[in-house]
């Protein structure tokens, strides 16, 4: 399946649409990881521990929507759209949104 931001792939053409699909997830953070950002925060540099769930929750939510475009019967997902929020004080959901197409 291919995923791209963009509202076209270039060399294929769009089919039919199938849709509006999404991909969330939510995930909490810690206190060892709050801990280790606070003294990022305070020393400088860059907060692996948070960057790594961020990417984990990125991944987990574009699987989510392809797996979801897939039953949907699209080969394709175009103009993605990928949001990061805070929920409360220790979660964060990652929410990844587009179209689901059937390309050539």
């Amino acid at each position: 399946m291919l995923l791209t931001t963009t509202p076209t792939i270039e060399g294929h053409k769009i089919l039919s649409y199938k849709g509006i699909v999404n991909g969330e997830v939510i995930f909490g953070t810690n206190i060892v990881r709050d801990l280790l950002a606070s003294i990022r925060d305070v020393v400088g540099g860059r907060s692996g521990s948070y960057e790594s769930v961020l990417i984990e929750g990125r991944a987990n939510a574009l699987r989510e929507l392809e797996d979801r475009a897939a039953r949907m019967g699209a080969n394709a997902v175009v103009g993605i759209d990928i949001d990061y929020e805070t929920i409360g004080e220790s979660m964060i959901m990652v929410s990844a949104t587009g179209t689901a197409v059937t390309i050539d």
